[in-house]
């Protein structure tokens, strides 16, 4: 759903990007009311983030809320980053404030895509532009998107359950996909394909079921898993789950069933549940998304859009993406994954995105010993 794959490369947006020291991320902000800066040392006044939810996954407050203020405080903006806890309304009223207050910029990392096609146009009707942050909204108007490769991302879980399962030929896979009013969902479920057709076509792997869960909604991922595996006499040999929170609804009831470590499972987002049940056993791989490249990244477009030059923000956002649904290619920030197994959980450390002490807990100290995690 992309064209011009990887010509954003991290690496050269490193040398586009403005690049600043990243504390300690794994606890999240508070919600709401965040302590502002001066307005006198913010020349490019204030700039407004809507994050979605917190119930799916621990990313949005504990690495995006800190990395986004970060990096849009370095460029000079004073960032107000509120989260909708999944509620629509909860949503667009923070937008109604955020419009109202007259922010520079408007970053929106959208519940679905209604809702985040309708605040970005009430954002441009009122002359504030937008950016579609980690998710696209479909048939929108943001004229920019910063994100990760999320076919990539996709592939790579594939890849991972693939090597997992090798030489286990005709191994019955149960795919568990994120929700379907999420267009990285989507992209996700496209790239799992890319890897994993063939090999469902060939009869080395065979899927049992594929089921988009409603709204990421980790306990209705598990209690569907439940009744997919079940309905398969109780045995799975693999299991595509979307996201960490899903892999690890997934891992409680492969435990219940005394399955857990024998079941490869897959991931996204390299949390530190995540990365704790990658340690024991439990969970395949993860997909780390490097969330400061990100951040910086929306944090120069945004600041490039406030001082109207569009000519920067066109070479920072030097990829396109497909919007199906509104027929136009969005100009677009696409970085790059990477998939993580008990080999290299240590690269998410050693980068600063989890601390060591909220992975290696005390009954996997001799694990983290081996794998030099400290």
């Amino acid at each position: 759903m992309r064209t011009n794959r990887f010509s954003t490369s991290l690496v050269a947006l490193g040398a586009a990007v403005t690049l600043t020291a990243c504390g300690a991320n794994a606890g999240g902000g508070a919600e709401g009311g965040d302590e502002q800066g001066d307005q006198g040392e913010a020349p490019l006044g204030k700039v407004g983030v809507i994050l979605p939810e917190t119930a799916s996954s621990a990313r949005w407050e504990g690495f995006d809320k800190p990395l986004l203020e970060e990096a849009l405080r370095a460029e000079g903006f004073d960032p107000d980053v509120q989260n909708a806890q999944g509620e629509v309304q909860k949503f667009t009223t923070l937008a109604d404030g955020m419009i109202a207050q007259g922010v520079e910029v408007l970053v929106i990392a959208s519940i679905n895509s209604e809702v985040g096609s309708a605040v970005a146009a009430q954002a441009n009707n009122a002359g504030i532009p937008t950016i579609d942050y980690d998710r696209l909204n479909l048939g929108g108007s943001s004229d920019y998107y910063v994100s990760f490769d999320n076919v990539r991302v996709g592939e790579l879980q594939g890849e991972g359950i693939a090597e997992a399962l090798e030489g286990q030929q005709g191994a019955e896979v149960i795919e568990i996909e994120g929700a379907p009013t999420d267009n990285n969902a989507t992209l996700f479920h496209e790239g799992q394909r890319n890897i994993l057709d063939p090999l469902y076509e060939s009869g080395a792997l065979k899927l049992v079921q594929s089921q988009p869960i409603d709204n990421w909604d980790n306990q209705r991922g598990g209690t569907t898993f439940e009744q997919i595996l079940t309905a398969n006499g109780g045995t799975v040999d693999g299991v595509v789950a979307a996201n960490d929170g899903l892999a690890g609804a997934v891992i409680t009831v492969l435990r219940k069933n005394g399955l857990n470590g024998a079941v490869p499972v897959t991931g996204q987002d390299a949390t530190p549940d995540g990365l704790r049940r990658i340690l024991r056993g439990d969970q395949y791989m993860t997909v780390f998304k490097p969330i400061k490249a990100e951040a910086e990244a929306t944090a120069e477009l945004a600041a490039a859009l406030a001082t109207g030059d569009t000519d920067a923000a066109d070479a920072l956002a030097d990829d396109v993406t497909e919007d199906p649904r509104g027929g136009r290619d969005v100009k677009s920030v696409l970085l790059e994954p990477h998939l993580i197994t008990k080999d290299n959980v240590k690269r998410v450390i050693d980068e600063g995105y989890v601390d060591a002490a909220d992975v290696c807990t005390e009954d996997l100290a001799d694990v983290c010993a081996e794998l030099g995690i400290t």
